[in-house]
């Protein structure tokens, strides 16, 4: 076997090996979500639970919508591997890779019944902003007297649509944000099965309505997205359902 092979197939586990398993060991809860390749918008979620090293399924998959330009690897828990786009500002991608789960929003007061995750009730002062340059880049913040928009763009989270009636917040680029790395990436309502988004991970309704009461804080739940392809040769080094 020659010295070249051997070399190409270095480079190609060598991310593999070294970021082996992102997936913390207090994750007991994890959504998968896969594509059939980096440009297909959409793909299906499943749910899975972890009890020691098992992870079960839980219900069945859902379909869901991804970005308008696919799929491509952004910053979380797990470096880049496998090769693939890397996500930026603006380009329509949602990010593969790890991500925590954070914080919850909705137009509602409440959430859905059983929620368990931290949740707050957007207002028409709500805004995550996605200037590259801005302090508050990457962040939900409100505006008012005291706190005026000093960004050049930013996006109103209690929207004239149903889309953010529920939101989760994806932990993309956010421990610190990367300048222009990808910014107010979601799950959320989508507008329908053939809609893409702008770079989130979008559902039905009653979907994300489930997420919301399944999940659980001391469960550390995770998603992980990936293209199929990619999620095979990554499934056994990262500990993936």
């Amino acid at each position: 076997m020659s010295r070249s092979w051997w070399v190409a197939l270095l480079w190609l586990i060598w991310p593999v090996v070294v970021h082996a398993v992102p997936i913390p060991e207090d994750t007991a809860q994890l959504i998968l979500v896969t594509s059939a390749d980096w440009r297909a918008t959409t793909g299906r979620l499943q749910r899975y639970e972890r009890s020691g090293v098992t992870w079960k399924p839980v219900g069945d998959p859902w379909p869901i919508v991804l970005g308008s330009g696919g799929l491509g690897w952004g910053q979380g828990l797990a470096a880049p591997a496998a090769g693939g786009p890397t996500k930026r500002e603006g380009d329509g991608r949602s990010p593969a890779g790890v991500y925590r789960l954070n914080e919850t929003y909705g137009y509602s007061s409440a959430p859905p019944p059983g929620t368990a995750v931290t949740y707050r009730a957007l207002t028409a002062a709500d805004r995550c902003v996605d200037d590259p340059q801005a302090r508050e880049y990457n962040r939900i913040v409100s505006i008012g007297p005291d706190r005026p928009e000093t960004w050049s763009s930013a996006e109103v989270m209690r929207r004239d649509d149903e889309l953010y009636r529920w939101v989760i917040v994806v932990a993309h680029n956010s421990d610190p944000p990367r300048p222009a790395g990808g910014s107010c990436i979601f799950l959320h309502v989508w507008a329908g099965a053939a809609s893409p988004t702008a770079g989130c991970t979008a559902m039905a309704r009653e979907r994300i309505e489930t997420l919301l009461s399944w999940l659980r804080p001391e469960a550390e739940p995770v998603i992980v997205q990936l293209p199929e392809a990619v999620y095979k040769v990554l499934r056994s080094g990262w500990g993936l359902p």
